[in-house]
This record gives structure tokens, C-alpha cells and sequence, in this order.
């Protein structure tokens, strides 16, 4: 068996010649973390602003959580299901945002290190 062989055997990690942590100082990681930085956290700020805002309504305002709406639904339904569509929507919109900008940003970045490592 060869040496390089038994390295990878031994901790089941093939070495590598690329440096990740200085790679993870090009500009061109960097501008994928913030993009995706940009994106997704006053999104989740939204909807923790959002979820905890319903929480604590249905908690300590169950009279506003009751006003009817239409027929036999009340605002703490339709609040409620909002939820869901909100989570949805924000799945979809992420999806969406990460297959136009991130994904042929980080594809390109793959292909780089691919190349790199087979130096």
C-alpha cells in the first residue's frame, strides 16, 4: 500500500494542497459571504421580529387574537397561518436570491479550488 494511500485510509481525509483558511481571504469568498450575509440577515431579523411579535400577542392579548375576521375565522388564525406563508415565501425568495447570485459565484469558486488542487 502506498504512503498516500494510508494517509487517506488512516483518517479517511485525502491531504490537500490548497490552503482553505488563507482562501478564505480572497476577495472573491469574501464577496460570497456578504452576499449572502446581505440576504439573509434582515430576513431572519423580519421574522423573528415577526414570530415573536405573533407570540406575544396571542399571549398577552388573546382579545386582539379573537376579533373576527370573516365567518368563523379570527385574526389569531389568520395570523397564525401567516406564519406559514411567510416561511414559505421566505424559502422560495432565498431559493431564488442563491440560484441567480450565489450559486454561480460559489460554482465558480469550486472550480477554482478543483483546479488548485489538482496541481
Amino acid at each position: 500500500m502506498t504512503e498516500s494511500l494510508k494517509d487517506t485510509l488512516s483518517d479517511g481525509v485525502t491531504p490537500s494542497a490548497i490552503d482553505y483558511i488563507a482562501y478564505e481571504k480572497t476577495p472573491k469568498f469574501i464577496q460570497l459571504k456578504k452576499q449572502r450575509r446581505r440576504f439573509v440577515l434582515p430576513l431572519a431579523a423580519f421574522f423573528f421580529l415577526w414570530y415573536f411579535a405573533f407570540v406575544l400577542v396571542a399571549a398577552y392579548l388573546p382579545d386582539v387574537m379573537a376579533i373576527p375576521v370573516f365567518g368563523r375565522f379570527n385574526l389569531g388564525l389568520v395570523l397564525g397561518l401567516g406564519q406559514f406563508v411567510t416561511t414559505f415565501a421566505i424559502t422560495m425568495w432565498y431559493v431564488s436570491y442563491s440560484n441567480r447570485r450565489l450559486d454561480p459565484l460559489g460554482a465558480e469558486l469550486r472550480a477554482e479550488l478543483e483546479g488548485m488542487d489538482k496541481k
